[in-house]
């Protein structure tokens, strides 16, 4: 389906592909001040957060070196991961996303240019073995910085000095992700995936307005969609475009608002109805999850076939009925047809009807009727929850001890602006503040992938060692701040 636009809709996509900025960048503390022996180590601080590859020029003082010597480097997004070590590893993603490299140089002098990209502020460099006959002297470091950011399109923030710290390290974490594509994290999984574009298109509109970025990722998952039409939830790039075998209900569907989005901001109409057919079709497929009766979506065991959030105890049930909303609510905007109105409109009732406790003011899920703060944010962001109910489900998920708690900046992010929706935008900031601002507290050049305030080690991959601690998802705060959606009188 839709074979005959992919070869028209590559084109388009690699004809957007950006030139890169590129920086030469240097440490700012850590360069030795003497030849290092065997098992010494030095920590380089380049003072913020980089992407991009690492040149160490290499000399030696003493004896001729009778010896290679071997080295070990770890490339570190924060602090908190130069003592961290893979002894153990128990996690279920590949450990081979650890920033490390090892090298045997065997002639000095010599310039090591590592190959790889990565994504640092801190690089730790180990000497495992040279001989007693010299010393090795490291006479430079640098690296070739890239982004496909342009910092000057940015007009600086001005107001609170919180404000404006937890702004910078989001516009960190959004341009260090802005690279060939909108990447979901420079260190881990570097790919495309369709939540993150969407929260990254939206800040990139109040912030680096690179609207040419955003059309060409539309167009590489266009052209990624399988022989259904299925958008898968995120793609590869290299050695060349291809669909990920991951689909998942909620991100097929994001498609819808992120066009839409896209459009609106950029005044690209052209792209929009060169889309639509493959962005509605995400609804047509997603009709064979509902039940034609009941007008409800049919649950799923299978993991991550919806995602919504980190939270593994999370029923998807109510959040997907709602996200099914919300992106149809988009398409609508996209294109008038009074039979999907109806269908939200019936559909919105149903999720009432059969989820909604009047008693508890909570929305539930699934068949053990779970409550969860994603089901109460999901309400409001879709219209189940309307009037004084909407901010009377957000209130009570507050006051229930049970509800499954919300654990990525990911889920925050709706959270605050499903706040913004009910009027409660002091509330709004003060969630910033307090959710984003603890990350700027403990030294973040750039936003994390997962953050619990009350466990800032926990990781969902079963070790923090494979985190990623520059994330797309995690720079909405510019958003938040830039887009006036905070401002009372909006």
């Amino acid at each position: 389906m839709f074979e005959e636009k992919k070869a028209e809709w590559l084109r388009i996509a690699e004809s957007l592909k950006p030139q890169l900025r590129r920086e030469t960048v240097r440490p700012m503390a850590g360069m030795p001040d003497h030849a290092l022996a065997e098992n010494e180590s030095v920590i380089l601080d380049f003072g913020n957060h980089f992407v991009g590859r690492l040149t160490l020029k290499l000399s030696s003082q003493g004896s001729h070196p009778d010896a290679p010597v071997w080295l070990a480097v770890r490339f570190c997004e924060n602090a908190r991961e130069l003592n961290e070590t893979l002894d153990g590893y128990a996690g279920w993603i590949s450990k081979g996303w650890v920033q490390q490299e090892q090298a045997h140089i065997d002639v000095l002098p010599a310039a090591l240019a590592l190959p790889r990209r990565y994504a640092f502020r801190f690089v730790k460099i180990d000497v495992l073995a040279l001989s007693s006959k010299y010393r090795l002297v490291l006479e430079d470091a640098f690296a070739e910085a890239v982004t496909a950011a342009d910092d000057s399109a940015v007009s600086k923030l001005t107001g609170d000095e919180r404000d404006i710290a937890m702004d910078r390290v989001a516009l960190r974490t959004l341009r260090n992700c802005m690279q060939d594509f909108f990447e979901d994290g420079p260190k881990r999984d570097r790919r495309l995936w369709l939540g993150d574009l969407r929260l990254q298109a939206l800040t990139n509109s109040v912030t680096y307005r690179n609207f040419d970025l955003v059309r060409r990722c539309l167009y590489l998952f266009a052209y990624a969609a399988d022989g259904e039409g299925r958008i898968p939830a995120c793609l590869f790039t290299e050695p060349q475009v291809e669909g990920d075998d991951t689909y998942m209900f909620d991100y097929s569907l994001f498609f819808i608002p992120t066009l839409l989005q896209y459009a609106d901001a950029s005044a690209d109409r052209e792209t929009a109805r060169d889309l639509l057919p493959l962005a509605l079709h995400q609804l047509m497929l997603a009709e064979k999850q509902f039940d034609p009766e009941t007008q409800l979506i049919r649950d799923c065991e299978r993991l991550g076939w919806c995602f919504v959030d980190w939270a593994l105890a999370l029923n998807k049930q109510f959040c997907a009925q709602a996200i099914w909303i919300y992106c149809a609510e988009a398409a609508l905007q996209l294109k008038a047809d009074p039979a999907l109105e109806e269908r939200i409109a019936l559909r919105r009732e149903a999720a009432r009807k059969h989820w909604y406790d009047p008693e508890r003011h909570l929305f539930l899920s699934g068949a053990q009727r779970q409550v969860s703060w994603a089901s109460q944010v999901w309400a409001v962001l879709s219209g189940i929850a309307e009037g004084t109910d909407a901010a009377a489900c957000l209130d009570a998920a507050a006051l229930c001890p049970d509800a499954v708690p919300m654990v990525t900046p990911y889920m925050m992010h709706h959270y605050a602006e499903a706040l913004c929706r009910v009027g409660r935008k002091a509330q709004a900031l003060k969630v910033i503040r307090d959710y984003w601002g603890a990350m700027v507290d403990q030294g973040a050049d750039t936003y994390w992938e997962l953050f619990n305030p009350a466990d800032p080690d926990e990781s969902p991959y079963g070790s923090r060692v494979v985190n990623s601690y520059c994330h797309a998802w995690s720079c909405t705060p510019a958003w938040f701040l830039r887009s006036g959606i905070l401002e009372e009188n909006t």
